[in-house]
């Protein structure tokens, strides 16, 4: 690891970003989906449902979803019959996450506290690992994808989902001047916290694009990587395969 990892705009060190990211979804925990709605315009929802597409969880079948802490992605999965564990390394999220379990009535779910650098999971446990709108907060992203790695079994499937950068001319403009300008206002307004949102912008900006976090999957050991773009490449899904 770099001596100094990015929060947003600044460099700092890394078990500094370690404690100031916890600070931020401590904040925007109980407003999970004002923020996600902020930073999407409503389209979080449309993105999550392709991506458990993607996944296609099954029966019998262990799931890691990490970052995973208000369900979004799990309550999503659970009909299928996969033993899903909730994964974060922020209590807040979790607690969220548990209460609207109980609120739809969704159990089964397998909640834990987790960095995603330092996974307490053995080898080769799990037969899919998730993680949406979670890698760009992680301080050491190479690390996390290793681990991911680790604890997949032999063909076992890697999906992330996250902010990226568009390449459609125009769009990219028009989206950049919405995100810098109004979602901190809006989090203002709406959670009377400005700067988690705005370090949750600046953090897309700071994130690897496409080809290069393709690149980083593929180093942490995983084959038959793909991303599929949406919106441009204002979110894309990636993937990869372990065998």
């Amino acid at each position: 690891m770099t001596d100094t990892v990015s929060f947003g705009y600044e460099d700092v060190a890394p078990a500094e970003k370690t404690a100031r990211v916890g600070e931020v979804f401590k904040s925007v925990a109980s407003r999970y989906d004002l923020m996600n709605d902020a930073m999407s315009g409503g389209m979080h929802r449309v993105w999550k449902d392709v991506f458990v597409r993607r996944v296609k969880p099954r029966g019998g079948e262990h799931i890691l979803d990490m970052a995973g802490g208000t369900g979004d992605i799990a309550f999503r999965m659970a009909p299928t019959g996969a033993a899903i564990t909730v994964a974060d390394i922020n209590p807040a999220m979790l607690e969220v996450g548990m209460e609207r379990a109980a609120k739809r009535g969704i159990d089964g779910l397998v909640w834990t506290e987790a960095n995603a650098e330092t996974l307490v999971f053995p080898d080769r446990f799990f037969d899919a690992y998730t993680i949406a709108f979670g890698i760009r907060n992680v301080t050491d992203i190479s690390k996390a994808l290793r681990e991911a790695h680790r604890v997949l079994r032999r063909g076992g499937r890697f999906f992330c989902l996250e902010f990226s950068t568009t390449l459609w001319p125009g769009f990219a403009e028009v989206y950049d001047a919405y995100s810098h300008r109004l979602v901190p206002k809006l989090g203002q307004a709406l959670a009377g916290d400005a700067e988690s949102y705005r370090y949750l912008i600046e953090s897309i900006r700071r994130f690897p694009d496409m080809a290069r976090f393709e690149g980083m999957i593929a180093e942490a050991g995983f084959v038959r990587t793909r991303v599929e773009p949406m919106l441009g490449g204002l979110v894309a899904i990636h993937s990869g395969w372990k065998i």
